[in-house]
């Protein structure tokens, strides 16, 4: 396809978190939400990102497995992160999950994204979700993100980003 570009890696610290603004209601990752996830992300190697999630008993479908609907969730906003992690702000525009095992209640997870392509206005990112235990594939995902106007941007970076966060200390190694 004329005009798209293969994504190349950010230069990040691997591991390092993401300065994410916790003074708001988004459902994925402000602290102000009682019902939010409350996700925390951080650099990937591939210039990505990613986070790890421990779905509680209100992320319930069927009895001990999380509905596919926090599992589109999840993926969907560690793909929103690997996004601005580029310093490109974006909405999603169609989002298509497979679900390759069940995710099991209390089961501690990880879900990593990078952004594969970009074409304009248009990018594409895929994410999946494995136990962190073993590294078991539980769910991937491919994307197509939308670039919002620039002052959109702007406004949307100094509302979430934190530039004071970074540095905090770093989880353990991503697998």
């Amino acid at each position: 396809m004329t005009g798209e570009t293969q994504a190349t890696a950010v230069d990040t610290n691997v591991n390092e978190r993401i300065a994410i603004r916790g003074d708001h209601y988004c459902f994925g990752c402000g602290r102000e939400n009682p019902h939010g996830l409350k996700l925390t992300f951080f650099g990937a190697e591939d210039g990505g990102v990613w986070c790890e999630w421990t779905p509680a008993r209100e992320c319930e479908g069927y009895t001990g497995i999380v509905h596919g609907g926090l599992i589109t969730t999840v993926l969907d906003e560690v793909m929103g992160w690997a996004v601005s992690h580029r310093q490109i702000w974006a909405v999603t525009g169609k989002i298509s999950v497979n679900f390759r095992r069940p995710v099991e209640i209390g089961q501690l997870t990880r879900a990593a994204a990078r952004v594969v392509t970009e074409q304009g206005r248009k990018l594409t990112i895929t994410a999946d979700l494995r136990r962190a235990s073993d590294g078991q594939l539980l769910a991937d995902a491919e994307a197509l993100f939308f670039r919002v106007p620039e002052e959109t941007a702007r406004e949307w970076q100094e509302r979430y980003i934190d530039p004071s966060a970074w540095g905090e200390p770093s989880p353990p190694q991503m697998p």
